[in-house]
């Protein structure tokens, strides 16, 4: 028999197994599904033309520049993003593939990608961070390579390992290792996030420009950090737990949730750093004496 669950405004109806009727109600809807699905799809396109726009617009403002970090970083956003939006946009077609592996490439892949993107900008602070405290910069961009190289060969063996063994085991070893790879990302921003930002308080209060960027790192570093640890847990829950897996078609509302925790960060951190690089100034100019 089903019992009454009574909160301040709301009736809920609770089953004897303990789940909520609304939320399968939800679950199993083909409306909620397209309607939940295609909002993640609008709000993922979103994000991605505002990174293509700031794209643009530090191009137009620096044109002389080759592909600087900052570049970079705004084009990986806008590839990211847009898989995302397209994936999404299809997303009764990519759930319904009968390859688990071929599925598990589509739904991977803007990861891999996310964590290369944010991964650049622990670089970039780690540069700063090293440049500033007169340490040697030389090896920090080939760490960047190879640990991304090794992330990316050992993502991609795990995909030919559920190819040709077709294995639950080897599929909870790819959610797993994402896992890992998410914890270590928010490592990273926890470290050199953390390391800059002391590093800038530690400079005269009067310094121009100084409680901006202050603010701009530790709140960059926050989010960017919850964001990958967020990441992390539910990952390894989804590996860990049928019912909180998220690369299914009836799980809509842990998909909006998961998705969600994931958008709004990268929408706040391409925010937080819009600010555009200084026009260069022409050598021909001479200052009026």
């Amino acid at each position: 028999m089903a019992s009454l669950l009574r909160t301040k405004n709301f009736l809920f109806i609770e089953t004897e197994s303990g789940d909520f009727d609304w939320w399968k109600e939800i679950d199993e809807s083909e409306q909620w599904q397209q309607g939940i699905f295609y909002t993640l799809c609008a709000s993922y396109a979103l994000v991605s033309m505002i990174a293509l726009v700031q794209l643009f617009r530090i191009q137009f403002r620096v044109p002389e520049y080759g592909w600087t970090t900052q570049k970079v970083f705004h084009l990986m956003n806008f590839i990211v993003n847009g898989l995302r939006a397209i994936l999404f946009g299809f997303y009764r077609s990519v759930f319904l593939i009968k390859s688990k592996a071929l599925e598990m490439v589509l739904l991977d892949l803007p990861g891999l990608l996310f964590f290369s993107t944010y991964t650049l900008l622990v670089l970039f602070w780690a540069e700063i961070y090293h440049q500033a405290r007169s340490l040697p910069i030389d090896k920090l961009r080939p760490a960047y390579y190879i640990i991304n190289g090794l992330v990316y060969f050992t993502q991609i063996s795990i995909w030919i390992s559920i190819r040709l063994s077709q294995s639950p085991i080897a599929i909870e070893v790819a959610k797993l290792f994402f896992s890992v790879v998410s914890f270590f990302a928010a490592l990273g921003f926890l470290i050199y996030g953390g390391r800059l930002f002391f590093l800038l308080r530690r400079f005269p209060i009067e310094s121009r420009g100084r409680q901006k960027k202050l603010n701009e790192v530790g709140f960059v570093t926050g989010v960017c950090c919850t964001c990958f640890l967020i990441r992390c847990l539910v990952v390894a829950l989804s590996a860990l737990d049928k019912d909180a897996d998220l690369d299914v078609l009836n799980h809509p509302i842990l998909n909006l949730s998961y998705y969600m925790a994931k958008i709004i960060p990268s929408a706040l951190v391409l925010f937080i750093l819009r600010k555009l690089p200084p026009r260069r100034v022409s050598d021909n100019y001479q200052p009026i004496k």
